[in-house]
């Protein structure tokens, strides 16, 4: 009698946890079933209308239309958004290629991978505290500069401008380079410093309320260089080829109606992104942009610009040696969008 008690308890149990294991299984895979195959998640290094392609193609429903829901968020600088990307917390980042040249000369064997570029000067504008309408470069001598985190694109890009106008960096100026990258408007409006770079909108806004002036544009005088780019891992690229196809062919399109539509069409496009902001500040941010030449009318990446930045980044004390173009740049998907 023991010995059928017993029997049956182990039959019983056997049952139980063959019904436990299906349930198990059957809980996988229908987590498996709604997990979101269309869905991007997208890393930006910072909310700026620098990147008022993204943002059209948001808005006016271009990743819809290729069959693609992206999930937005803000880095608050470019070390925040390549740790996002490493550590796969996003599928792609918006940020600068000097980040993908820092990472490739560690030796990281799954690569971050440039498959398109958006913007081709620093959007920067240097901002003062009085006006300054006959500003020379030459003018900054003694002065002092919060001009973003060490090794960053800003950073090296308005190094670089200084420079070349005979500035020498903790000698004739200033450059505190130990404010982060969202901290620095905050910095500034408390009292530090006697200039600061600021992108748009945020500048146009800072400027309309009478705490700064505009003095002059970082990427104006730095010239032309791969400033900001859309990466991921190539793990990521050689899975998800056509969704990063889909996806740069959106960004395309919102450049073309950037470029093409008035203004105020534009504002209305963008209006959704940026709430905080007046249509004023968005129409003068979309000027100022247009104005310095700051988008790229193609997302292929060039060699020689990319060379460009090495000498930049090299100039800044950041790079020792070079990274080959051919391990950090896939221009593939960029050149089948174009055709």
């Amino acid at each position: 009698m023991i010995y059928e008690t017993i029997k049956k308890e182990k039959i019983m149990k056997k049952i139980t946890i063959f019904f436990v294991a299906v349930f198990l299984c059957f809980t996988t895979l229908m987590t498996g079933c709604g997990k979101n195959e269309n869905l991007i998640r997208i890393n930006e290094v910072t909310h700026s209308i620098f990147y008022a392609p993204l943002y059209i193609a948001i808005n006016n429903g271009y990743f819809e239309e290729e069959g693609l829901e992206i999930e937005l968020t803000n880095g608050g600088g470019s070390d925040a958004s390549m740790t996002a990307l490493l550590t796969k917390s996003a599928d792609i980042a918006l940020l600068g290629p000097e980040t993908a040249v820092y990472v490739a000369s560690q030796g990281r064997s799954d690569l971050p991978v440039i498959f398109g570029q958006l913007t081709k000067r620093d959007g920067s504008f240097l901002i003062g505290r009085t006006p300054e309408p006959d500003f020379e470069w030459s003018d900054l001598n003694g002065k002092y500069i919060i001009g973003g985190r060490r090794g960053s694109s800003p950073a090296m890009s308005l190094q670089y401008a200084l420079e070349q106008n005979g500035l020498i960096i903790d000698d004739t100026v200033t450059l505190d380079l130990t404010v982060a990258f969202n901290l620095m408007v905050g910095a500034f409006d408390g009292g530090l410093g006697d200039y600061v770079t600021m992108f748009e909108p945020t500048a146009s806004d800072f400027v309309a309320q009478g705490k700064g002036y505009y003095i002059a544009s970082v990427g104006e005088e730095s010239g032309e260089v791969p400033f900001t780019a859309f990466m991921a891992n190539r793990s990521y690229l050689n899975e998800h080829y056509d969704k990063c196809e889909k996806f740069l062919k959106a960004v395309v399109r919102g450049y073309n109606y950037l470029m093409a539509q008035p203004i105020i069409n534009v504002v209305n496009s963008l209006r959704p992104s940026f709430t905080a902001f007046t249509d004023d500040n968005i129409s003068a941010s979309i000027t100022s942009y247009k104005n310095i030449d700051a988008w790229c009318n193609t997302p292929v990446m060039s060699e020689t610009a990319y060379n460009r930045l090495l000498t930049i980044m090299q100039n800044a004390g950041e790079l020792e040696g070079t990274v080959a173009f051919s391990s950090i740049v896939d221009n593939t998907i960029a050149e089948k969008v174009l055709l």
